[in-house]
């Protein structure tokens, strides 16, 4: 996934969901990680560093 579509989902995740979408990107990552889909779970992991992002470094 390239960079602006990552920063689109993680806006569009952002908006929906607030503070849980940075949980819900990385239980994404975890379930395409355990079904061995590899490539996937690295775009929900980029997914999650942009929400992380967005949110801003004293949200943890």
């Amino acid at each position: 996934m390239d960079a602006i579509r990552t920063a689109e989902y993680a806006r569009a995740l952002y908006s929906a969901h607030g503070d849980k979408a940075e949980a819900e990107a990385a239980q994404k990552m975890r379930e395409y990680d355990a079904a061995g889909n590899k490539e996937e779970a690295q775009n929900w992991e980029a997914v999650r560093r942009a929400i992380r992002q967005i949110r801003g470094p004293n949200q943890a």
